[in-house]
């Protein structure tokens, strides 16, 4: 008998299934205990229910999967650069003329020499000025400084914040006032200001220059004031000297040099002007900085052969030209800011360290493309650094709820910015994808979204994604090379040093307190009944037990101890419960040929502090009384 083949050996291992293989080979007839009885025939097997849900699921599955894990074998991404032998030049010219390491390392140590002594002379001459005549060597002021600080913080009658008139000093602004704008509504008697810079009063719009009569209310932000009397230029900042010049009472608005002021038409105890006659030549020189940043940092790029020398020293370079000179914190004295950035730039360089180790080396590894890494990379990265530039147009201050829903054009700007990143996003994912890639980068990102919905689940405390986040979170994606992700690597690399240059490493997750800075808290606001008014004065009383809006219990419980009443925005009465002698009541005179009117705001003592204002109410110039609107103020 010749042997069975094989597919047929495999029928069974007992003897019951060698019969019916050798019957098979034979074509003998089967025994008859394997003719089985129509009643013992198997039945055919019914489909399960789950058949038509499972099978074309698994098919699903298995395809995404399959898509998912790429082309076999993977495909490296590499730039094949445009006309190579231009684009490598420089290199092949420094391997050809200093073939030595020892000639190298001379030369670099040379370029590095050149860069610091261009840019620490040319900072010097920036940050440093000569006397101003009589005056003597201006102050350097940051573009937020102003002689009122808001709210009760001048105490009782302004008296923290004397003198008020027969005062002078020289002063030197930075370049990019203008842009310092407030982020919470500022009150300026029944007015709100919000995203704008705090300027109020001031020339008229017909009037050719400050002049001596032109005065700023004392809470105008000094160097925003100067640009509008157009003492110093928003491009390069300057100096000037300012005089304070005591009360006035009426402060015009008008809009010059691209700032517009506030009108106020009431009293205030301390203004500000200008001094025309002392000229100056000082300026913030922070253009010439940057073209001479840009120079080196552009030859490095062109001539450095290695990602990490390459990468290490554009980082350094880019961080402090953002720190000392594109968009400096804002600190005034020059040594402060130089002690606070070097005592950020060492985490910084660490987190550098790990994105060159993770993204940058993998990305520029082989790059022959010097052209198009300078273009693009560098290119992207200075533009991510120069933030305060680049992005200024668009209208999004900080990235919270609050300033989301009140910032006009805020949500239109950031539905944009959505799609564009979702169009990078889809790019950079069929990129890894080809690279074989994709799975463990969906893994990261997924691992990355669960880690920020714990910390969104903390309590008490709310997710703040600061920019240099925003870079953190997305670089990972670019480690590729293609030109799309150097421009993208580029610009999430100036980004994330713009951000911890000018702001520091700034918690992910803060409080509410810290999230609203100068805005209102929402505390309680008293209720003040109508006032009682007189031919020459407006009388306030409140009952003993204080009360707030909307509820008719005391408040005394809640830690609340005493009363604030600001008028004209300056604090004029401060009384505690607890105090015997203070009367429960407020009254403010004027005089018969007074035709001004008043703005009067209350607010509950917590200690020593004042809570939330009320909105202003008016004692208008006819004597008759417009009550306080609804919610709070600052």
């Amino acid at each position: 008998m010749s042997s069975l083949p094989s597919s047929d050996r495999v029928l069974g291992d007992d003897h019951d299934d060698v019969e019916v293989a050798e019957a098979r080979a034979s074509d003998a007839p089967l025994s008859p205990r394997y003719l089985a009885s129509p009643h013992s025939l198997p039945s055919p097997t019914s489909p399960s229910p789950w058949h038509s849900i499972t099978s074309p699921l698994q098919r699903v599955t298995t395809a995404a999967i399959a898509w998912l894990r790429g082309p076999v074998p993977p495909q490296r991404l590499t730039i094949v650069p445009l006309w190579p032998r231009l684009q490598t030049w420089p290199i092949r010219c420094l391997r050809r003329y200093l073939p030595k390491a020892r000639h190298q390392l001379a030369l670099l140590l040379a370029f590095y020499f050149c860069w610091l002594l261009a840019f620490v002379t040319i900072l010097h001459h920036s940050a440093f000025a000569s006397q101003i005549g009589n005056y003597g060597t201006p102050s350097q002021i940051s573009c937020l400084a102003s002689y009122w600080a808001a709210g009760d913080r001048c105490g009782l009658n302004g008296n923290s914040c004397r003198p008020f008139d027969n005062s002078s000093f020289a002063f030197r602004c930075p370049a990019n006032c203008a842009a310092s704008k407030l982020l919470n509504a500022h009150a300026v008697g029944a007015q709100e200001i919000i995203y704008r810079s705090l300027v109020i009063g001031g020339p008229a719009a017909d009037v050719a220059d400050a002049g001596r009569g032109a005065a700023y209310r004392g809470d105008s932000f000094i160097c925003a004031a100067a640009i509008h009397a157009g003492v110093v230029r928003n491009a390069d900042g300057g100096c000037g000297v300012l005089r304070l010049v005591g009360a006035r009472d009426d402060y015009a608005s008008s809009a010059r040099h691209g700032i517009p002021s506030v009108a106020f038409d009431s009293v205030f105890p301390l203004s500000f002007a200008f001094e025309a006659s002392a000229p100056s030549d000082c300026r913030d020189l922070r253009w010439p900085l940057l073209a001479v940043s840009v120079v080196f940092t552009s030859l490095a790029s062109l001539c450095m052969a290695g990602p990490g020398l390459f990468f290490a020293s554009i980082f350094v370079g880019v961080f402090f030209h953002v720190g000392l000179a594109s968009d400096p914190p804002n600190v005034a004295d020059y040594y402060s800011i130089v002690s606070l950035l070097l005592g950020r730039f060492l985490p910084a360089a660490f987190v550098a360290v790990v994105l060159l180790r993770t993204c940058v080396r993998r990305q520029l590894d082989g790059l022959q493309a010097r052209v198009e890494q300078t273009v693009l990379w560098l290119g992207g990265c200075w533009v991510g650094a120069l933030t305060n530039y680049t992005f200024d147009f668009i209208p999004i201050s900080r990235l919270t709820p609050h300033d989301l829903n009140q910032q006009p054009g805020a949500k239109a700007a950031l539905a944009m910015l959505v799609a564009v990143l979702l169009v990078m996003v889809v790019g950079q994912i069929w990129c890894l994808r080809r690279e074989g890639r994709l799975p463990r980068y969906l893994a990261l990102y997924a691992l990355m979204g669960v880690s920020l919905a714990l910390l969104v689940a903390i309590p008490r405390l709310h997710l703040r994604i600061h920019h240099y986040i925003l870079a953190l979170l997305l670089l990972p994606g670019t480690a590729l090379q293609t030109r799309p992700s150097l421009l993208y690597q580029g610009l999430l690399v100036g980004l994330f040093i713009n951000g911890v240059a000018r702001w520091g490493f700034d918690s992910i997750l803060q409080t509410a307190t810290a999230l609203q800075g100068d805005a209102p808290s929402q505390s309680p606001l008293p209720a003040i009944p109508p006032p009682v008014i007189q031919p020459g004065n407006i009388t306030f009383r409140w009952p003993g037990p204080l009360a707030s809006v909307g509820s008719s219990a005391a408040v005394a419980g809640e830690g609340f101890d005493g009363m604030s009443v600001l008028v004209n925005d300056v604090e004029r009465y401060r009384a505690y419960l607890d105090d015997s002698d203070a009367p429960l009541a407020f009254t403010w005179d004027r005089l018969p040929t007074d035709g001004l009117p008043y703005y009067f705001r209350f607010a509950f003592l917590q200690g020593s502090a004042a809570r939330d204002y009320t909105q202003a109410g008016i004692w208008r110039s006819d004597r008759s009384w417009q009550a306080m609107a609804a919610g709070p103020s600052r």
